[in-house]
């Protein structure tokens, strides 16, 4: 795989030749219309082909894999072979491109459901990708309770694709996190023990894999109560084979004050739950000035103190798969940020004349247009280039794996660049 930044005056038929790639196997896996043409800056992932090789006395699948610099397991996908004794000199079997070198991770993609024909078009896009999907989420009541959430096509879906559904449970109340509802349910012990009941009855019926706690704008005087929270009810979900996992803001030392972060104690939950989600996005927000939304310098700080104290294998990195459009001058309070998805992002970039740019510090695309109003605008978004820089973090960090915010956006560019890097856990059993 190389990933390829268009120049002006390329097209997919010079970029073909150049490579010596079928045009339609990069219309295909960049999801390109031939019919439009490309745009400066833009970033191409050209795959590169498999090969054929004969096999010589002394060779073996581990020798061959050195000698290709790719893995075993790639080797032996490809070529179904059942018993890696059993090749012999002469034979001739199928080097795949160089791949799968990154390890093995697990994958996790929250999604939230709208309607059926939509849910099963995504899933069934991505589904293979992922070792767990998400449906967000269940909100809690004041009662403990569990709002019902319409999620049994997503949840279908999954399973049909082998991603093992997680039960998301959330303090929303409206249209944001409620401190008083989550303040006042850490503070009862008996409502305590009725979510829990909820939530275990919910991972029952649903057939769920396991659950995710993502509770938000805390008190942070809460701290402890919420660490007590989280080992109760792992107490009780472990016996029944379920998993844990919580979503925690990004920090970069153990922040204590503040309703975001000051009571997500990365050490504690690190020690009680299977695994934590740590939203690594968000730094460029709808409502705040233009930026990247998660540039890999401010990133990589929030891992190094992650794994400083949490165990790497219990992280997954949070991933954007969209980015935002601002209306320029910003102005803190004005209009707010349109979400767009990468797609989007070129469309629109081609639309307006623009060339598309990097910023090597944050590893993240941007561009400038004007719309046809006069208006000013930047967008700052994901593409291939920023995508792999991420997942070598993965790998450097040697994380669990990552999880991704939210399906919603189609990112045919990301799956490929995955799939291409890492091997998939899959938790549910191929039958």
């Amino acid at each position: 795989m190389n990933i390829y930044v268009v120049r002006p005056g390329d097209s997919i038929w010079s970029i073909s030749r150049r490579f010596g790639v079928p045009q339609e196997r990069i219309i295909a896996v960049n999801a390109l219309r031939p019919e439009q043409s490309l745009v400066a800056g833009q970033s191409l992932v050209i795959p590169t082909t498999e090969r054929a090789y004969r096999i010589v006395p002394g060779d073996s699948l581990w020798t061959i894999s050195q000698r290709f610099g790719i893995s075993v397991n790639s080797i032996v996908q490809l070529n179904d072979i059942l018993n890696p004794e059993t090749i012999y000199p002469g034979m001739i079997i199928r080097i795949p491109e160089n791949s799968k070198n990154y390890g093995v991770i697990e994958t996790n993609g929250f999604i939230q459901p709208s309607t059926a024909e939509r849910e099963r078009a995504i899933v069934s896009d991505v589904g293979t990708y992922l070792t767990y999907i998400t449906p967000f989420s269940h909100h809690v009541t004041e009662k403990g309770e569990l709002v019902p959430l319409r999620d049994e096509t997503i949840i279908e879906m999954g399973r049909n694709s082998r991603a093992a559904p997680l039960l998301s449970v959330t303090n929303i109340s409206g249209a944001n996190f409620d401190t008083n509802l989550i303040s006042g349910l850490l503070n009862n012990e008996s409502i305590q023990d009725t979510l829990i009941d909820n939530i275990i009855k919910a991972m029952d019926e649903g057939e769920y894999y396991g659950a995710v706690i993502d509770f938000e704008r805390i008190p942070p005087s809460d701290r402890e109560k919420y660490d007590s929270f989280l080992e109760k009810l792992v107490s009780r979900a472990h016996p029944l084979g379920y998993v844990i996992g919580t979503a925690l803001a990004p920090k970069t030392y153990d922040v204590t004050s503040g309703a975001w972060h000051g009571a997500h104690d990365y050490a504690s939950h690190g020690r009680i739950v299977d695994f934590v989600i740590i939203m690594t996005y968000e730094w460029g927000w709808s409502g705040g000035p233009p930026m990247a939304v998660a540039p890999l310098s401010e990133v990589r700080k929030v891992i190094n103190y992650a794994v400083s104290v949490i165990p790497s294998k219990k992280i997954l990195m949070g991933i954007p798969m969209y980015g935002y459009d601002w209306t320029l001058p910003y102005t803190p309070g004005g209009e707010f940020a349109e979400s767009i998805g990468h797609q989007e992002a070129v469309n629109r970039a081609r639309r307006y004349g623009a060339e598309i740019k990097f910023d090597e510090r944050a590893q993240s695309p941007y561009f400038n247009y004007v719309d046809e109003e006069g208006r000013q605008h930047v967008v700052w978004f994901e593409d291939a280039r920023s995508i792999q820089a991420k997942y070598k973090l993965v790998n450097e960090y040697d994380l669990r794996g990552v999880s991704y915010w939210t399906l919603s956006q189609p990112f045919p560019q990301n799956w490929y660049i995955l799939n291409n890097m890492f091997e998939i856990t899959k938790v549910i059993p191929a039958e």
